[in-house]
């Protein structure tokens, strides 16, 4: 019997939004997983421990209960790098203003691991893409930091809000900038038996 949903361990509101955005019926779990960076780590293998940490912590988290059935559960990490640098979620505005100073007028790296974790299977993979900023000025910087969009965003902006401004191109999946890579994502439910296009019947559903 194919799963009737997959529990996302994620509280990323980008991430319920894409997956609803493909019809994917979930449900959201909260985990708790030390994102520290370890000592000589690549950013490409640091997200994508990270991810599978958070898949693996939702699995041990539902399915002991008895009453869980074992469906699939679904995780992302993603970081902004750029000169090997992983630029996590701004402290404060200077830190968020330093932020789009490196990357102001350059090409950055996005990359987004995905898991799956499920009975029979752990899966995962890496999305690469590269964006590139026009010049942001210091005014430009501190007025975006007051809209209040990249208090809670990888590398201080969103490319999906009022951060597109300053996308003067994009080379890769735009999904993953947002924080989760929809084919891939797909491919992996598809092999878990997880729908794509519909709405769970039972079941409290998020991100409707």
């Amino acid at each position: 019997m194919n799963p009737e949903f997959v529990y996302l361990a994620s509280a990323s509101p980008r991430r319920r939004q894409l997956l609803s955005q493909i019809g994917v019926p979930f449900q959201t779990l909260t985990v708790e997983v030390d994102e520290s960076v370890a000592r000589g780590e690549s950013p490409a293998t640091y997200v994508s421990r990270i991810a599978a940490a958070k898949a693996d912590a939702g699995w041990r988290l539902r399915q002991p209960a008895a009453h869980s059935p074992p469906y699939p559960v679904l995780a992302a990490d993603t970081a902004v790098v750029i000169d090997g640098e992983i630029l996590g979620k701004p402290a404060d505005d200077a830190d968020a203003a330093r932020m789009l100073r490196l990357l102001s007028g350059r090409t950055h790296e996005v990359l987004t691991a995905v898991a799956l974790a499920a009975t029979d299977r752990r899966a995962s993979c890496l999305s690469r893409s590269e964006v590139t900023f026009r010049h942001i000025t210091a005014t430009e910087a501190r007025d975006y930091w007051h809209t209040g969009e990249p208090r809670d965003k990888a590398g201080g902006y969103a490319i999906q809000g009022c951060g597109a401004v300053f996308v003067a191109g994009l080379r890769g999946s735009y999904s993953a900038v947002m924080g989760l890579p929809l084919y891939e994502t797909a491919e992996f439910l598809k092999s878990a038996g997880v729908p794509l296009w519909r709405v769970a019947s039972t079941g409290k559903i998020d991100g409707q």
